[in-house]
């Protein structure tokens, strides 16, 4: 009965399968919309970041935002967790369903999920937890400005990622991009990972004795890159390519920005860990 109902909500409720990306039909869905939440992400917390950089010298330490961190990452945890599970069960639930179709354009699982067919349209199961996941995006933005807050510190590469995030979960949908299962599936568990972890810690539990997040986010990044050279490949191989391949080369300049940014931000983190005297 558990196993059934849970099923249901994840796979098999009517709002889940007749899910359809549209900009009437679909809140948060047009470009204006993408272009305004970006650049109001950055105004204000270049905004915030000036206004307490002239608030009096005894206030430099930040200012404590008791147990709100923790619970953001509570629920961002929770939500990523629950992400996974439905677009998991969906993707499953979608090659049940689709099978039938593949053995005549010669298609596996393993290819759909990095490959879509041309003339794919973001509608059913799998694209409402890519638009789940990509309205969960906009609560990842509050990161940025408890660092603010609390460390005075604002971080370019923090903005231009959370920025490039966005957009990238974004041209997902609007396009029906190939790639976004795999990624999504990566993504959300790391993240269930983290927030946990950041969790943990928050709540005064004890953190490992290594950079645990930096390490959880520079796998994250290697396994995305390999999947990358995997959608290449099929799309140069397979018979009509993969949808949305345009959108996916952007992303993949987005990526690779991220990724050299984010292998700087590494390197230095590591050198100052293995610095510090044992």
């Amino acid at each position: 009965m558990v196993a059934q109902a849970v099923n249901y909500w994840l796979t098999e409720h009517p709002t889940i399968v007749n899910f359809r990306w549209s900009p009437t039909q679909s809140y948060a869905s047009t470009w204006s919309f993408l272009f305004t939440a970006v650049s109001s992400y950055v105004i204000a917390a270049v905004t915030l970041h000036l206004l307490l950089a002239i608030l009096p010298i005894r206030s430099r330490r930040g200012l404590s935002l008791g147990p709100i961190p923790a619970l953001h990452s509570l629920t961002m945890a929770f939500i990523s967790a629950v992400i996974f599970v439905g677009i998991l069960f969906s993707a499953a639930a979608e090659i049940r369903d689709t099978r039938w179709l593949w053995r005549r354009t010669r298609t596996t699982a393993l290819q759909w999920f990095l490959c879509f067919p041309v003339g794919t349209r973001a509608s059913g199961r799998v694209f409402f937890w890519s638009y789940a996941f990509y309205l969960s995006r906009f609560l990842h933005l509050f990161r940025t400005f408890f660092s603010v807050i609390r460390r005075r510190k604002l971080s370019f590469f923090q903005l231009i990622n959370q920025s490039s995030l966005l957009c990238i979960s974004f041209l997902w949908l609007e396009f029906s991009q190939s790639f976004q299962v795999v990624a999504i599936l990566l993504t959300t568990v790391s993240y269930a990972v983290v927030y946990g972890y950041r969790f943990w810690t928050a709540i005064g539990l004890r953190g490992a004795c290594f950079p645990f997040v930096v390490n959880c986010q520079a796998v994250l990044l290697g396994c995305l890159t390999v999947c990358h050279v995997g959608v290449l490949y099929i799309h140069l191989v397979k018979r009509g390519g993969c949808n949305g391949i345009g959108a996916w080369l952007f992303n993949s300049v987005l990526n690779a920005v991220i990724s050299l940014l984010y292998l700087k931000f590494y390197v230095k983190t590591r050198s100052l860990t293995t610095a510090k005297p044992t």
